[in-house]
């Protein structure tokens, strides 16, 4: 089996919701996806895709992945897509770092090799460990009024667990964070994430005064993990890390130095399925709990995110999100959807979803 043909796609995806706020005034109302479809000599064909949420939120854009595509293309042209190391040695060969670039590529060939097999990405990944599991729904930056409304009505679709983006000014954060507790109980999970966003001494200050609160965490307070830990010294709060966790030895690093519970394992920020296992198995064995995500994305990434999701032990799983409910396209019939407000992967071969071809156009390129 070999790799004949790759073409890239380009479409735009456009929040649900109107925009989305993060701290530091980044705000998203649409964004560009790049999809890519391997074609092997076989007759069968795998797809990925890959949507960095914007320039200013890790250093990767939209760009950027087609630019390097270009490069990697023809690195993995002729080569087996069930090699899943040879492929991933031949992109890092190719280029260096880009790991989100390289993402797209490597869900491919795992769909490829799915679709080979007969069988599920779930089955690759270790097995199917649970056929559905809860999702959490972002609540944009805005007043706090406005956050709990938001909140209200996503917990009347069935969401009980909520990611409240902060990493304002903390007394102004605290309020939100009240507002959205008064309209969840207990069943309810509630994570304050400041994206990175705060001061070391504005994270100090929002900690103390998050700390009296019941049932909330507190998700990246600043952009390093130095700061971090700062902030891990001074607060009994439970930690999740998400945009400093980006391979095994950032996961290793701040295990070592007892940083956090929980990290947000998004796939293409580590590079791809085959090194998002690697870090999903490692933080299971370490005791370390998962939110399973990525950065964007439509149907394809979150079809990848729900094979991962599924084949994680239930107990390190924290929460999962659905991308593709979080957009207005879809280019696989919106599967796989949720319901009432969890998820399941798909049962067929391989990612499980077919996607509508006709629905991206002509390609941005192919090669060869």
């Amino acid at each position: 089996m070999k790799i004949t043909r790759i073409e890239v796609f380009g479409y735009d995806l456009h929040y649900v919701h109107g925009s989305y706020v993060m701290s530091g005034g980044r705000v998203v109302t649409e964004l560009p996806s790049t999809v890519v479809r391997l074609a092997a000599d076989d007759g069968l064909t795998g797809w990925g895709e890959v949507c960095p949420l914007g320039p200013a939120y890790l250093p990767a854009f939209a760009e950027g992945a087609r630019a390097a595509l270009r490069e990697l293309a023809p690195a993995v042209l002729g080569l087996d897509p069930r090699n899943l190391g040879l492929i991933n040695d031949r992109m890092d060969a190719a280029l260096r770092g880009h790991g989100y670039a390289k993402s797209p590529i490597d869900i491919a060939c795992w769909d490829l090799l799915g679709r080979a097999a007969g069988c599920p990405v779930s089955a690759l990944l270790g097995g199917l460990r649970q056929a559905s599991f809860p999702l959490y729904i972002a609540v944009p930056l805005g007043a706090a009024e406005e956050m709990a409304a938001y909140a209200r009505a996503r917990r009347a679709e069935g969401i009980h667990r909520f990611q409240l983006k902060i990493g304002d000014d903390p007394y102004a954060d605290r309020e939100r964070v009240e507002a959205v507790l008064g309209v969840t109980d207990q069943a309810d999970l509630v994570i304050a994430d400041a994206n990175g966003g705060w001061t070391l001494q504005e994270a100090t200050v929002g900690a103390r005064l998050l700390e009296p609160l019941p049932r909330v965490y507190l998700e990246q307070p600043c952009p390093t993990l130095e700061e971090c830990l700062y902030v891990r010294r001074r607060t009994t709060l439970p930690i999740v890390l998400d945009e400093i966790i980006t391979d095994v030895h950032s996961l290793l690093r701040a295990f070592q130095a007892g940083a956090m519970e929980a990290i947000n394992l998004k796939i293409s920020k580590v590079g791809g399925l085959t090194r998002a296992k690697l870090i999903r198995d490692l933080a299971a064995a370490l005791g370390v709990r998962m939110t399973i995500e990525d950065t964007w994305g439509g149907d394809v990434v979150t079809a990848a995110i729900s094979h991962l999701a599924g084949s994680t032990p239930p107990e390190m799983l924290f929460t999962v999100s659905f991308m593709n409910d979080w957009v207005k396209e879809h280019i696989a019939g919106h599967r796989p959807r949720s319901q009432r407000g969890t998820g399941a992967p798909p049962d067929g071969p391989g990612l499980g979803i077919e996607v509508d071809a006709s629905s991206l156009g002509t390609p941005l390129f192919t090669w060869p």
